[in-house]
């Protein structure tokens, strides 16, 4: 099923021909600092997507960027040079459909919350070694 999603201001949009799976809530201290709280994406293969509308890129780390309106500053694609693009699921539009599938890097998740949706809980950023919410 195609999906849309765009930025605060409709400077970028885009879509993706990929039915897109599970949502994984990423706790790292990189994605809190840029999301406020914590980023939920999606993953979509790079040649699935369509881009209207120029992207600003920071590199965050040696081997990851991040993809935000320079405009109004909306956080849109995490990627990790895997071939995917990590949509952020608050930036889709309209219903999804998704839900979430997992935490990971729990173990750095600001101490003001818990994740209460029954999903695993992950310490970094590898699946196994679950714990509790």
């Amino acid at each position: 099923m195609p999906h849309s999603g765009s930025c605060l201001c409709g400077q970028i949009r885009y879509t993706t021909t990929h039915d897109l799976g599970p949502v994984t809530g990423c706790h790292c201290i990189q994605c809190r600092k840029v999301t406020g709280h914590y980023a939920a994406a999606t993953p979509a293969p790079w040649d699935s997507l369509t881009i209207e509308g120029e992207m600003t890129w920071y590199q965050s780390s040696p081997s990851a960027r991040r993809g935000f309106c320079g405009t109004c500053g909306s956080y849109l694609i995490w990627e990790e040079g895997d071939g995917l693009a990590y949509l952020m699921a608050g930036a889709l539009d309209g219903a999804t459909g998704l839900s979430m599938d997992a935490h990971i890097f729990y173990a750095d998740k600001g101490d003001y919350y818990s994740a209460a949706g029954g999903e695993p809980c992950y310490p970094g950023p590898t699946r196994d070694g679950e714990v509790a919410p």
